[in-house]
């Protein structure tokens, strides 16, 4: 069993803080060159530099995760900088806060596109990179929203069921070229995704206490070690499944 990252490149789709950054300072902990890629420069220079205080290569490249041309060209140009890609996390994600009734089809897009679609581009992209290589592994972040419902976050919810039957579907489609592909499914975290939902959702934080048997909102450093789990070797009979990173949350009615 080993857990060693050394000699890996791993890419990081909205690594710039988060769950995203939690999982690629973990990465880095490991040993891994880690890109972390986005749209906010501004958080990203803070970001490198955690990545950076583990002793390894940290970089920043900038990405609208709706381009298709934009995916391949930055995915491959990681490819060709570091020799190799072994480690891809989807994890770019938005939400619109609505009732459904009062969802636009240009929001359900945006919200389908960036956490859906994006993960399908930039596997693709990934793809022939990890057949070079020997293999590859490719994490999805999903949600508790791939379980549960939720009447003000349809298209999040949509978007989040998708992607673990997209990660699945990928598992399949792959294990033949030696690439393991999962999801994980973060419960309630503090981010400023779910600090902004606090704001809008009235009792949020007082229900998802009471649920959690931890007692406590997650960590984005909390995903350090089920990315380091899942992007090493000590995972390669692991692909196709779901893991709930959410405090108990998903198993207390």
């Amino acid at each position: 069993m080993n857990f060693d990252l050394t000699g890996k490149v791993a890419f990081v789709t909205g690594g710039n803080g988060g769950i995203g950054l939690g999982m690629a300072k973990g990465l880095a902990q490991a040993g891994a060159s880690v890109v972390i890629a986005g749209r906010d420069k501004s958080k990203a220079e803070q970001a490198v530099a955690e990545l950076r205080a583990f002793g390894g290569t940290g970089e920043f490249t900038e990405l609208d995760v709706l381009d298709e041309q934009a995916c391949k060209a930055v995915i491959d140009a990681t490819a060709a900088r570091f020799g190799r890609l072994d480690i891809l996390v989807n994890n770019a994600g938005t939400t619109v806060r609505k009732a459904p009734e009062q969802l636009s089809a240009g929001e359900w897009h945006q919200v389908m596109d960036t956490n859906l679609t994006s993960a399908l581009l930039c596997a693709q992209a990934a793809f022939p990179h990890m057949v070079k290589a020997g293999g590859g592994k490719i994490i999805c972040t999903g949600s508790m929203m791939s379980i549960f419902a939720s009447s003000w976050a349809v298209a999040y919810a949509a978007s989040k069921g998708g992607i673990v039957q997209l990660a699945r579907s990928l598992a399949v489609a792959w294990a033949k070229d030696n690439i393991q592909v999962n999801t994980i499914l973060p419960g309630w975290i503090d981010t400023d995704l779910t600090r902004s939902a606090r704001a809008q959702v009235p009792g949020l934080n007082e229900r998802v206490l009471a649920r959690t048997p931890a007692a406590r909102w997650g960590d984005p450093n909390d995903f350090a070690g089920v990315a380091v789990f899942l992007a090493s070797s000590a995972s390669d009979f692991i692909t196709g499944t779901a893991i709930p990173v959410d405090g108990g949350y998903s198993v207390q009615v």
